[in-house]
């Protein structure tokens, strides 16, 4: 557990055990024995408080999931009806110590909220307020589920201009845990407005004799606090104030309603003698298990506008489910691959290097069409390591003994594709297609140099310094070089003119306090060695991998702006960049300290840059190893490794797209509930007519 995270979590508990007596009534009295039976009393309290603390990391992988599959982003609607409010606020008391101490009380204090306004009903029993503090706050975190998933908000520090999130930046050990917790889309609704306005709701409504006015006043004046803090910190919008408020209305309401049923069933004194007919009398604890049963059938079989509500609630349950499920896996395998070794994809087809038992085979898949086999190419003839590249309908490929080029938009009758270049020659490390609308050339890069031919098999003069390369991309018509002797500049060229551009040293440096976590890891930064080992661009934009010894990191260049950033966190591995259509993406081994590894962050995770909406969004989250991604316009394509060493090529649609069993389910479903629906408002009516009027009392 992180220091920071563990400081935050005592302090929290002790402060509330330490205002135990503050709050107390005079008869009650705080013993060492009240401690420990309070557990055995209130289990299921506790468990359902627990319960929701510790499924928000589940609940954040998911919306982190479906936000990088849809793009559902409600934040530019907050901005245009709040404009900057929020950053005036901050401004007008940006301090550092303020900074600090809101910062620790925004997290400690709600986790002092969070268990305290449990822990200080169950302790003195007050089962009446328990009850409904309880049913409240789950209510609360319930109700803000479809909102977290669905209408995700940005935090303000990410999107106003000039604004910081000032709590999230304090120090590299608070950002990395706060980026490790928060997918900094859930601002609306805020729970931490939600929570402790519910716990002051309940006990406004429920605490009859007003025995606990001392801690509703409390938490009203850390509501004040906290709403101040959220803004300041740059975290949330006004209006998601304005919804936790709400939302913690409704909840309260709702756990008015139900408190009654829940506890009737669940009530820790009621299943304790549960348990001891089960082991004594197990005979008669099936009988009355029977008998509940059939009593639920028999109310379902002549249902009453109840029953028919609930079985409406239970099919959008259903369709949410299922809707949530198919947003957060759009990642799908490719069909047909057994061993995959190396993938190269674009515009509509991906072809994979794949080891078959009979050895090594080219595989291409139509992306448009993924549930049709792949077509094989040159089965027996090339190597698991032969390099090539996919472009503009066009496949190049390099055996030991000749570069072909197969047109992969020119089928032939029996499905094969037309090789339109078989050119002797010996294999080089790496090929590149590169081409403009009026022109197209192989590039290959051997032992350091650079050369290229046309798809007649021409040469074509690359007018480069003759300093050996250590890497090359392209795009279009456009080079982008590094060369051995300057291993931390790009030097960029078009084919067919004349000389090179060197653009300024690209600049991985990070800020001391990640180098010194770095050092204190054992793995010391090295500027002075840097070197790029990898580079993509565009038009636009420049990023590079480039090694400081301690770790590689990910730095983007403005080509227009002549500016650079580091485009992930410096502590972590990044590897394997790829850039289109203005999405940057790449691997990363995020979270992972060497010196207390988590095996739940030793594989790497696909990210992305959306250049558009300046935004990085994490496309995997799991324990399985995600590496080798390739942005496309429509797909973007990536390894995964299984827990047990099986490599699969995964194919992503950036557009979401239901699968046909799903859609058929969602139509149904939507049809029943519609039906439903209607049956309910009918029922509903019909019961109200038959109720006494007053004048008939």
């Amino acid at each position: 557990m992180d220091g920071i995270y563990l400081t935050w979590m005592v302090s929290a508990l002790a402060l509330g055990v330490v205002l135990l007596p503050v709050f107390k009534q005079p008869w009650m009295k705080v013993t060492l024995p009240t401690f420990i039976d309070f557990v055995r009393r209130y289990w299921i309290h506790i468990l359902i408080v627990f319960t929701i603390y510790n499924s928000k990391d589940a609940l954040d992988q998911l919306d982190r999931l479906i936000m990088a599959n849809t793009g559902l982003d409600m934040t530019p609607w907050i901005f245009a009806v709040e404009g900057s409010l929020a950053y005036d606020v901050q401004q007008a008391f940006k301090a550092p110590w303020l900074t600090s101490v809101l910062t620790h009380f925004y997290v400690a204090g709600y986790m002092f909220i969070c268990y305290v306004s449990i822990f200080y009903f169950a302790f003195f029993d007050d089962r009446w307020i328990a009850d409904r503090m309880t049913l409240s706050l789950a209510w609360v975190y319930l109700i803000a589920i479809p909102f977290y998933l669905f209408f995700n908000v940005r935090v303000t520090g990410d999107y106003i201009p000039g604004m910081e999130t000032l709590a999230y930046d304090l120090t590299p050990e608070i950002a990395d845990w706060f980026r490790r917790i928060d997918p900094f889309t859930n601002g609306f609704p805020s729970l931490h407005i939600g929570i402790p306005f519910a716990v002051w709701l309940c006990l406004t409504r429920f605490d009859e004799d007003r025995r606990w006015d001392r801690y509703r006043h409390l938490v009203l004046v850390y509501i004040v606090v906290t709403a101040f803090a959220i803004i300041y910190l740059g975290i949330h919008w006004f209006v998601d104030i304005i919804g936790g408020v709400l939302v913690a209305s409704l909840a309260v309401s709702l756990a008015g309603r139900t408190s009654g049923p829940w506890w009737n069933i669940f009530d820790e004194r009621t299943i304790n003698s549960r348990v001891v007919t089960v082991l004594t009398n197990p005979k008669k604890a099936f009988g009355i298990v029977l008998d509940r049963i059939q009593g639920v059938i028999r109310r379902y079989r002549e249902p009453t506008s109840k029953e028919t509500g609930t079985i409406v609630l239970a099919i959008f349950v259903v369709l949410f489910a299922l809707l949530t499920w198919e947003l957060s896996h759009q990642s799908l395998p490719a069909g047909g691959v057994e061993a995959p070794q190396d993938v190269a994809a674009a515009d509509g087809w991906m072809a994979t290097i794949d080891n078959k038992d009979a050895g090594a085979v080219l595989l291409i898949h139509d992306l448009s069409n993924l549930d049709q086999e792949p077509y094989e190419v040159l089965n027996g003839t090339i190597d698991l390591d032969s390099p090539f590249d996919v472009q503009d309908d066009h496949l190049a490929i390099a055996n030991e003994t000749a570069l072909m080029i197969f047109d992969l938009g020119d089928q032939t009758s029996t499905n094969e594709f037309e090789m339109i270049l078989s050119k002797t020659m010996e294999r080089p490390e790496r090929i590149l297609i590169t081409s403009s609308q009026t022109s197209a050339y192989v590039v290959m890069l051997s032992n350091g140099s650079l050369s290229a031919v046309d798809f007649s098999g021409a040469q074509v003069d690359i007018n480069l310094s003759q300093r050996p390369i250590l890497h090359v991309q392209a795009d279009d018509l456009e080079l982008a070089v590094v060369y051995e002797d300057e291993p931390t500049t790009v030097h960029f060229a078009r084919i067919g003119t004349t000389g090179s551009i060197a653009i300024k040293e690209i600049n991985a440096s990070a800020s001391a306090e990640q180098d010194e976590i770095l050092s204190g890891w054992g793995t010391e930064v090295n500027m002075s060695n840097a070197t790029i080992v990898d580079i993509v661009f565009d038009d636009e934009f420049l990023a590079a991998t480039v090694n400081v010894t301690a770790t590689d990191r990910l730095v983007v260049y403005n080509r227009s702006s002549d500016a650079q950033w580091l485009a992930s966190d410096p502590k972590y591995q990044v590897s394997d960049p790829s850039m289109n259509s203005g999405i940057l993406a790449w691997s990363i081994r995020d979270h992972l300290n060497p010196t207390s590894p988590q095996t739940k962050y030793m594989d790497g995770e696909i990210q992305f840059l959306n250049f558009t909406e300046n935004q990085t969004m994490l496309l995997t989250s799991d324990e399985l190893h995600q590496f080798g991604p390739q942005v496309l316009p429509e797909h973007l394509v990536y390894f995964e490794e299984d827990e047990n060493g099986v490599v699969t090529v995964h194919v992503h649609n950036w557009e979401p797209e239901l699968t046909v069993y799903s859609n058929i389910i969602m139509q149904i479903g939507l049809l029943s509930a519609f039906l439903m629906a209607f049956v309910y408002a009918y029922q509903r009516q019909s019961e109200r007519s038959f109720l006494p009027t007053n004048e008939e009392e």
